[in-house]
């Protein structure tokens, strides 16, 4: 299944219909990604195009199944609208998101980027990540391609390289052109970067999630770097730079994760 047709909506009245789709999960949830871009594309529907930025709280796990996305707008401006929504399962909110959107493609003005994309071998120097019939990794990587650098592909093999950084390509199945929704879904489908740090700790759950569009990548592969500075309070961060094939800088994002109760 197509990412495009697994994170359609339908529009119901002034809220929307969804159908989680199964494989777009980890151990059975699904990832949080995905779900920002179900409701993201609500959003989208009833106010302008294009997500520039978006926050998800995630509030209960996301089973396959339909749901149910209840946008509001907040404010309507000349260039972005600031949207509220809701996503729904049959018996739990799952997720509260705010956003604004606007047209991505039409922005003009100055360009300053202090950052270059991450360094990475080529796609086939890269390791294969393919998704685990005991949960890790998990489901989500089979609806995409993704190759990790080789000195962070080394937790899988229970050897951490002791610094919380991933690395890798990502692109779609099929080639599947990523729009501002897919790029949701990549911001959150690598493994944590905790993974990498030798610390013990099982999986991380994330508590809010930011992703910000900059820009519509071209098709093809995407360049991802991943990495957490501080890890305190019983909390971490982890910060995300994704850049397309062109060099451009298409998306950034920050989650909050919950370290488990040791």
């Amino acid at each position: 299944m197509s990412f495009e047709k697994a994170s359609s909506v339908n529009a119901v009245g002034n809220n929307y219909e969804a159908h989680i789709a199964d494989g777009w999960d980890i151990l059975g949830n699904a990832n949080g990604g995905y779900l920002m871009a179900l409701g993201a594309r609500a959003m989208a529907e009833a106010s302008r195009p294009h997500p520039f930025t978006v926050t998800a709280h995630f509030l209960s796990p996301g089973m396959a199944g339909p749901i149910s996305i209840h946008p509001e707008t907040l404010k309507t401006g000349r260039r972005l609208n600031t949207m509220r929504a809701s996503v729904r399962g049959p018996e739990k909110t799952i997720i509260e998101l705010l956003g604004s959107f606007g047209e991505v493609e039409d922005v003009d003005g100055a360009v300053l980027v202090d950052a270059q994309p991450p360094e990475l071998p080529s796609p086939e120097q890269c390791c294969h990540i393919i998704g685990s019939e005991k949960g890790f990794p998990p489901p989500i990587v089979d609806r995409l391609e993704m190759r990790l650098h080789p000195d962070d592909a080394s937790l899988f093999q229970g050897q951490p390289s002791g610094k919380p950084v991933v690395r890798g390509w990502a692109r779609l199945l099929d080639n599947e052109p990523v729009d501002a929704f897919g790029l949701m879904l990549i911001a959150d489908a690598f493994p944590p970067t905790i993974f990498n740090a030798r610390l013990p700790v099982a999986w991380v759950p994330t508590v809010e999630m930011t992703v910000q569009i900059r820009a519509i990548p071209a098709k093809g592969w995407l360049r991802c770097k991943f990495s957490t500075r501080f890890i305190t309070g019983g909390m971490l961060e982890e910060d995300g730079e994704i850049w397309d094939g062109n060099g451009r800088l298409v998306a950034l994002s920050r989650q909050l994760a919950l370290l488990p109760r040791g």
